[in-house]
């Protein structure tokens, strides 16, 4: 039978509830200021986390259904955020009637595409036919064997691990984001 709790135990535990909630990322900036810290005078004092640590972005509903608007008009490319302390890169991308001629994949770069509005076709995965190489770490493609066809629509999201064949085919229009590590090098 559960045990009815009454606000005063509540109150009692609510601070140990939020001490174990403190995040993975939390406890690792703790401790990294705890071992650079160590032995010097004033550790512990936060400062040293606060300098290490990258500084945060918000992107608003608003500002984002503003930026959409504006790539509508005109498709393209929005790189809402590319870091020099992190390995990642966010793009807001619209793009009508365009098609990939070749197949692409990556050594070093893994994606995560989510749809916002419209639709889109992804061939993915096979076994690349007349690949080369357009860079380091870079390939295409032609063709490929047993890659996979999946229509993705609003609200899909896909990951691309870095090695997958990948190519894009939009009949229409389609808007979406593409989280990324930005290529090596």
């Amino acid at each position: 039978m559960a045990k009815k709790t009454s606000r005063r135990s509540f109150l009692r535990t609510a601070p140990v509830a939020a001490a174990v909630g403190l995040t993975l990322t939390d406890r690792l900036l703790f401790a990294a200021a705890g071992q650079a810290g160590a032995g010097q005078a004033g550790a512990g004092t936060g400062a040293d986390v606060a300098a290490a640590a990258a500084p945060f972005q918000v992107f608003t509903a608003k500002a984002l259904a503003d930026d959409m608007k504006v790539l509508q008009a005109k498709p393209g490319d929005n790189r809402l955020f590319e870091s020099k302390t992190l390995p990642l890169q966010i793009v807001l991308t619209t793009e009508t009637a365009k098609s990939a001629k070749e197949f692409e994949w990556h050594q070093g770069r893994d994606h995560i595409v989510q749809i916002v509005e419209g639709t889109t076709l992804y061939e993915v995965g096979g076994t690349p036919k007349g690949g080369h190489s357009i860079g380091p770490g870079e390939w295409h493609a032609p063709a490929a064997d047993g890659s996979k066809s999946i229509l993705m629509v609003k609200g899909d999201m896909l990951v691309i691990p870095r090695g997958t064949l990948h190519k894009r085919s939009t009949e229409d229009s389609v808007t979406f984001f593409l989280i990324s590590n930005p290529a090596a090098g």
